[in-house]
């Protein structure tokens, strides 16, 4: 059975009810998410061996955080314990014409306060398969920054494929240092690259001509991103695949989905699904990511099946609560034949 490695921040959300806003809500709903973490759920709901890396301070919240992690069969053993706190996000969700609300309290977090050689590379990724990180980790601290970078070393040596979502969060990067002078070494480390329609813009300032990330209309051309992707290979030629995921957003609770995949001269683009009421859409890329490195690593000579996955996971995601996709393989494989009725399954 296949290993991943996954390495990030997990926060506790809290999240107004329904679509109250927050000067309307007296309760907030109590969750975890992050990245990563979200990552490795999906990947354990697959079957995948999953071990999700970070650091927690040695607490009662953390010990929470940590059994949400188990229940869900994600690996736990290499976690750190040390520093003060778990981060914490709020959330209010969107509605129609209204945009959804994030609120970081994350500043002094126990893995933003990491710094290298707290964590033994070499023996957390000695019998993995794949390891993934995303652009939020080195966005925390340059001793997160840092870390990432050790992990990213060693997974190479070892022959361990590297996966990245670019994921730039313009409200994280406040240490001093911007994407554009971080982020290009982590990056040349990975073999797999994902983006949306914007990251590869905001952090390399690589772009499709034409493209307007925030009038799309529901409408994207998946042939424009080639381009994207022929450039972040050129730039990074470590990677075999680049991927891009496609959002067009109508309104808060209406988007249209789907994705390209290039590889070996080859562009790959899914069917566009289009999700008309949306439950939660927080975490929807990193359902994304976990479907694809599912795909890749299952269905290992055929890139379009990955990518259909990939699509047809984050689109069930989209009706799911909360930061983690809990969905199953069959649900997937299902949608990806055509089966999105709804129906009662009895």
């Amino acid at each position: 059975m296949s290993k991943v490695v996954t390495f990030g921040e997990i926060m506790l959300r809290l999240a107004t009810p329904g679509y109250q806003r927050f000067l309307q809500s007296n309760s907030l709903n109590a969750t975890f998410g992050g990245g990563e973490a979200n990552v490795a759920v999906s990947l354990a709901n697959y079957g995948i061996d999953t071990e999700f890396v970070t650091r927690l301070p040695q607490n009662d919240i953390a010990d929470w955080c940590v059994s949400e992690l188990r229940k869900y069969n994600v690996g736990t053993k290499e976690i750190i314990r040390g520093g003060e706190r778990v981060g914490i996000y709020f959330l209010e969700t969107g509605a129609v014409s209204r945009s959804s609300k994030v609120v970081y309290d994350r500043a002094n977090s126990s893995i933003a306060d990491i710094k290298p050689g707290m964590i033994n590379w070499h023996e957390v990724l000695k019998d993995a398969d794949w390891f993934h990180w995303t652009g939020i980790t080195p966005a925390l601290s340059q001793g997160a920054a840092d870390a990432c970078l050790e992990a990213i070393k060693v997974a190479n040596e070892l022959g361990v494929t590297v996966s990245t979502d670019l994921n730039y969060r313009k409200n994280l990067w406040k240490y001093g240092k911007k994407a554009s002078e971080i982020m290009p070494e982590l990056v040349a480390g990975c073999d797999i690259i994902l983006g949306n329609e914007e990251d590869a813009e905001k952090v390399f300032g690589i772009k499709p001509e034409g493209f307007d990330a925030e009038h799309t209309g529901g409408e994207v051309d998946a042939a424009e991103f080639q381009s994207v992707c022929v450039q972040l290979m050129n730039k990074f030629p470590r990677a075999k695949k680049v991927i891009i995921t496609l959002r067009g957003s109508i309104n808060a609770n209406h988007n249209t989905w789907g994705g390209v995949l290039y590889s070996n001269d080859t562009l790959h683009q899914s069917k566009r699904y289009d999700i008309t009421h949306i439950v939660d859409r927080v975490g929807g890329g990193d359902s994304f990511m976990g479907g694809l490195i599912y795909g890749l690593l299952t269905y290992t000579t055929d890139d379009q099946k990955a990518l259909d996955f990939a699509v047809a996971a984050s689109c069930l995601k989209h009706t799911i609560y909360g930061d983690f996709n809990l969905v199953t393989v069959s649900e997937v494989e299902n949608l990806m034949k055509g089966d999105g009725s709804g129906r009662v399954s009895r």
